[in-house]
């Protein structure tokens, strides 16, 4: 690659960059990506907002018959409408809120019988009057003729229109409109509690003395490794109609709000904990002697100089845990009760009604409060500035008693917690009937025996892990690579960072729902994917992009820009030195993108909920599917599968690990 024209250039202007076969070939792999987030991403969202445009409505006008006798001869055309004014068979409801959906001609004859010899005939009276007979479609205003047999086939389908009036119903209708308010209240209160706790939790390792930090680091982890239904199963065996603690909530019910809180804000915690570590880590020690110096009061101090030098990450941590809560769908499923919720909406609107169009509505609802959340955190990050200068003098806390033994004591709290809903969910996996035989048994884990999926359903996930990890962190790493390593071309690279920051934004809720009116059109040339593995590793790859693209970024940052110049000026491809040098270096932050893949893929629940077929039913799915049927230990059992897959997981990554990085790191203790 090289500079043109920099001598005659006016002031201001940049040089124009020559491309080289490296510069070419950097593009084309860019372009290739951002196409499959385009194809993965923004044109299914774009079907999915057209979607919830759209309206059907049964026009009764557009059609007439005529019946003939025994003797088959016909009587004067009457039209579909005057029949069912008459008969009153199909209410105002049915004919203007179907779903792209189908009414029996047969039941505006109430007289019909399929072996008479009757003759019917029928028409279109406007240009545009579609029906069925069988899986063959008719638009025609001739008469058609058909005997009484195949008359019984006929189906009349509606006329799509487009408009607002799925957003007028929703907003219309108070049960709907409540989810929103009930969403809003559930996120709002599970975040406070969520940063609060974590926000203790992050202050005592990082700024006590105490003992079994590690421990306690650990404990904290162990919400990421199962999926968010799991502590639905644990809440119900500890309070719910036959709990053991049941009498704790003095007549409160666990099923409903309390419930949702108290799981979201397990299931939040370490995501909301491993933002705020990260924010208390950095600080300077000199701010603290000098507020010593002032003889400011420990808690003075800690208002002026702890809070507001994490001020950034607990904001950040505030809108990921609410982004986190509105979304999920597993939680409330399960212990939500009659307590409805957007995500909820979406699920009912969608499989209970088979309503699409209504689904995708609640779906731009829902999406709206997620995508304000990432824009307010994005526009809040931005303005985060330096906290270290290259005189700080990083800090190193002081022994101090009391607030160790308050800090132990706090995350003390915090890890029981923990450990005790998964503690719950495993012994709920081992016993044979609760509350009436307690004695231990394996007979939960005989999956195949019940309704849900069965072994087949946990080997397809981690199938699904292994190939999300591998083809997820080739994607995610080769995008973010070519986005940081081209020169110039800036207004590509700001629409790849857009595609590639746009997940995170999208509930999976959403994201499933999308794909069902993308992939799932015969139209679509991507349709064969439809119901394969192939849709779920896409899908789980795109919903989980952004995490690791922004990963990915901060390893590539670090390798000095002048690798690139001096390779070439050696004649070397960039893919040589992407393969020997930049590869290596960051194989810290690659291994961590395919974990947290790995990890992701098994416990997700929303984004493929929509998408799974009999042959690729899934493990976290399983657990809903198990819970729907009553096998309520079963589905337990299934969630610690996923868990004890995840720690094996955690586990083998670390050692890997420390295995790998001693030979490709080794650079680094220089």
């Amino acid at each position: 690659m090289s500079v043109t024209g920099a001598e005659t250039l006016p002031p201001g202007r940049e040089p124009r960059i020559r491309l080289d076969r490296d510069g070419i070939v950097k593009r084309l792999f860019m372009g290739i990506i951002a196409l499959y987030l385009l194809v993965a991403l923004a044109l299914p969202l774009y079907a999915m907002l057209s979607k919830s445009f759209v309206t059907y409505r049964f026009d009764l006008t557009a059609y007439e018959f005529q019946v003939s006798d025994e003797d088959r001869v016909f009587g004067e055309p009457v039209s579909a409408a005057d029949l069912n004014e008459e008969l009153q068979v199909f209410t105002d409801q049915q004919l203007h809120s179907s779903s792209d959906g189908r009414l029996t001609a047969v039941d505006l004859f109430p007289e019909f019988n399929f072996r008479s010899k009757v003759l019917y005939r029928m028409r279109g009276t406007k240009e545009h009057a579609p029906w069925l007979v069988g899986l063959d479609p008719q638009d025609t205003t001739e008469w058609q003729e058909y005997d009484s047999n195949t008359f019984r086939r006929i189906n009349l389908r509606p006329v799509a229109s487009v408009g607002v009036q799925n957003y007028r119903a929703y907003f219309s209708n108070p049960s709907l409109v409540s989810s929103i308010e009930n969403s809003l209240f559930i996120a709002t209160i599970s975040t406070v509690i969520t940063v609060l706790a974590a926000f203790g939790f992050a202050y005592a390792l990082s700024r006590t003395c105490m003992r079994f930090k590690s421990t306690f680091r650990l404990i904290a982890m162990m919400p990421i490794l199962v999926p968010s239904l799991l502590p639905g199963i644990a809440l119900i065996y500890l309070f719910g109609n036959q709990g053991m603690l049941k009498n704790l909530l003095f007549g409160h019910s666990i099923y409903g709000p309390l419930g949702i809180v108290i799981g979201s804000v397990f299931f939040t915690f370490p995501h909301a904990m491993i933002i705020i570590t990260t924010a208390l880590s950095i600080s300077d020690q000199r701010q603290y002697e000098a507020a010593e110096s002032l003889r400011a009061s420990a808690w003075r101090t800690f208002w002026t100089v702890t809070v507001p030098s994490a001020r950034y990450g607990l904001i950040s941590a505030a809108f990921v845990v609410f982004t986190l809560v509105i979304t999920d769908f597993g939680l409330p499923k399960v212990i939500g009760g009659q307590y409805n919720v957007l995500a909820i909406d979406i699920y009912k609107q969608v499989i209970g009604q088979q309503n699409f169009e209504m689904g995708a509505v609640v779906s731009v609802v829902l999406l709206v409060p997620a995508v304000l959340a990432f824009i307010v955190d994005r526009q809040v990050q931005k303005k985060q500035v330096s906290l270290l200068s290259a005189r700080s003098v990083p800090f190193q806390p002081r022994p101090n008693p009391r607030k160790d033994r308050l800090a132990l004591l706090w995350c003390l709290i915090v890890a029981v917690f923990i450990a005790g809903i998964i503690a719950v969910c495993q012994f709920a996996a081992l016993i044979k009937f609760w509350p009436y035989d307690l004695s231990l048994s394996l007979k939960n884990y005989a999956f195949d025996r019940m309704d849900g999926g069965g072994w087949a359903a946990y080997r397809n996930s981690i199938r699904l892990a292994l190939l999300t990890a591998g083809i997820g962190t080739t994607i995610i790493f080769i995008g973010a690579y070519m986005v940081e390593k081209i020169d110039g071309f800036r207004t590509g690279r700001a629409l790849f960072q857009f595609l590639a920051m746009l997940p995170m934004a999208v509930p999976g809720m959403v994201l499933g729902l999308a794909y069902i009116f993308f992939f799932n059109d015969p139209a679509n040339p991507l349709n064969p994917i439809y119901g394969t593995m192939t849709i779920l590793v896409v899908s789980t790859v795109t919903h989980f992009y952004t995490v690791g693209h922004l990963t990915a970024l901060t390893a590539l940052k670090q390798i000095d820009a002048e690798f690139e110049p001096v390779a070439a000026s050696l004649g070397q491809p960039f893919w040589r030195l992407f393969a020997r040098v930049t590869v290596p270096v960051c194989l810290p932050a690659v291994l961590d993108i395919s974990i947290y893949m790995f990890v992701n893929a098994m416990t997700t629940v929303s984004a493929v909920v929509f998408l799974y077929s009999t042959h690729t039913a899934l493990a976290s799915v399983a657990v809903l599917n198990m819970d729907d049927a009553g096998f309520i230990a079963s589905a337990a059992a299934m969630g610690m599968m996923i868990f004890y897959t995840n720690a094996a997981a955690r586990a083998l990554h670390a050692l890997a690990s420390r295995r790998v990085l001693r030979r490709t790191q080794a650079w680094r203790a220089r």
